[in-house]
């Protein structure tokens, strides 16, 4: 049964991963590092408001689109904000946490209205994850195949994040669907990083034989990244603590369940940074730029810079709540906020999707 989301236009301003041989050093968080809010002083600027619960940022030259986890995207051009409709094969879960979440557009989007995304749907046999192709036409989004199907789901932590790599394939991000003996089963998707073809088959170089699995031992990673010399970087969700900004190698292990935070075993991997036993980010989308990585956290409620060579870190952006994304592009940091997921305290017009000039961030 297709899911159908009506399609309603809504004006308004545009107002503005390592080897157990090579020993890394572990930061922790300080939580006096933080820097006053940037809207106080009037340099943050609105792009879109009335958001229904953002999810993912994409940009398309001067057009964005962004996923809410209700089942609809939003694309925001000119200074428009329309609501388009998604028509989905599978029932949209409304589990917590669940929905329409990871969004990217095909390498050929001008050509082909392609884009592929990451849903939590419901049917007869449970609830799962799934990748999928969506095809825009007349300002409906339609899911036209499936890459992946029956990625772990639960009462929470599906993961969700999709990016295309460097490398020309497509990464996505599976969380352990709260059961956390899954992230070191190697047969299961759940508690892992995949990587896949952009047909949705498996790379011949892979780390495990015929398997989507690229990295495993993981929470409910949500952010992915990748510097200019191609490494791959994560953020992680811990343990009520513990969260976990991770340096990405293929077929590694990143201990999740047996061990978090600072803890360390060998054939396993510690982050590069953790928030420590006593505090939390809750970190979601990132990306970087001038060796630094900028994430987006929930429960941290601002955009965290964590500077790759000094092993310092800081808060660029606070007092806007929630944050569920973030993205780089044109010498602008733009974020969403994500207030109105029922774990925030909306304000008018919240939620919105932000930006502000890198150059006020350095």
């Amino acid at each position: 049964m297709k899911k159908i989301v009506s399609v309603f236009m809504v004006m308004i301003l545009l107002v503005g991963c390592s080897s157990n041989s090579q020993k890394e050093t572990v930061f922790y968080s300080n939580e006096q590092d933080t820097t006053p809010s940037q809207q106080e002083h009037g340099e943050i600027e609105v792009v879109a408001e009335n958001l229904d619960v953002p999810w993912s940022i994409e940009k398309n030259n001067n057009t964005y689109y962004l996923t809410e986890r209700t089942g609809s995207i939003v694309k925001i051009e000119n200074g428009k904000m329309e609501r388009q409709s998604v028509e989905l094969e599978k029932d949209l879960a409304t589990a917590s946490e669940a929905g329409l979440l990871g969004f990217v557009l095909t390498p050929d989007f001008q050509e082909s209205n392609l884009a592929f995304a990451y849903y939590t749907y419901v049917d007869s046999l449970g609830q799962f994850n799934r990748i999928i192709t969506l095809h825009l036409e007349d300002n409906v989004w339609r899911e036209e195949g499936v890459l992946l199907d029956k990625i772990p789901s639960g009462s929470y932590h599906h993961g969700g994040r999709l990016k295309i790599g460097p490398d020309g394939k497509l990464y996505a991000t599976a969380g352990d669907a709260a059961d956390s003996k899954i992230a070191q089963d190697l047969q299961s998707l759940g508690g892992k990083i995949l990587r896949m073809n952009l047909d949705g088959s498996i790379p011949k170089d892979n780390p495990f034989s015929d398997s989507y699995v690229y990295s495993y031992g993981h929470r409910n990673p949500q952010g992915i990244t990748w510097l200019p010399d191609g490494m791959l970087y994560a953020s992680e969700h811990g343990n009520n603590a513990n969260d976990e900004i991770n340096r990405i190698e293929p077929g590694k292990n990143y201990g999740w369940p047996i061990i978090e935070g600072h803890e360390e075993q060998e054939e396993m991997v510690s982050p590069l940074f953790t928030s420590g036993d006593n505090s939390t980010w809750a970190p979601s989308g990132m990306d970087n730029y001038n060796g630094k990585l900028y994430v987006a956290a929930l429960r941290g409620t601002a955009v965290i810079e964590f500077d790759l060579e000094s092993g310092e870190k800081r808060e660029v952006i606070t007092g806007l709540g929630r944050i569920r994304d973030v993205l780089i592009d044109d010498n602008y940091l733009y974020f969403i906020s994500n207030n109105s997921d029922g774990r925030g305290n909306p304000e008018e017009s919240d939620d919105k999707l932000y930006r502000i000039p890198l150059s006020v961030l350095n």
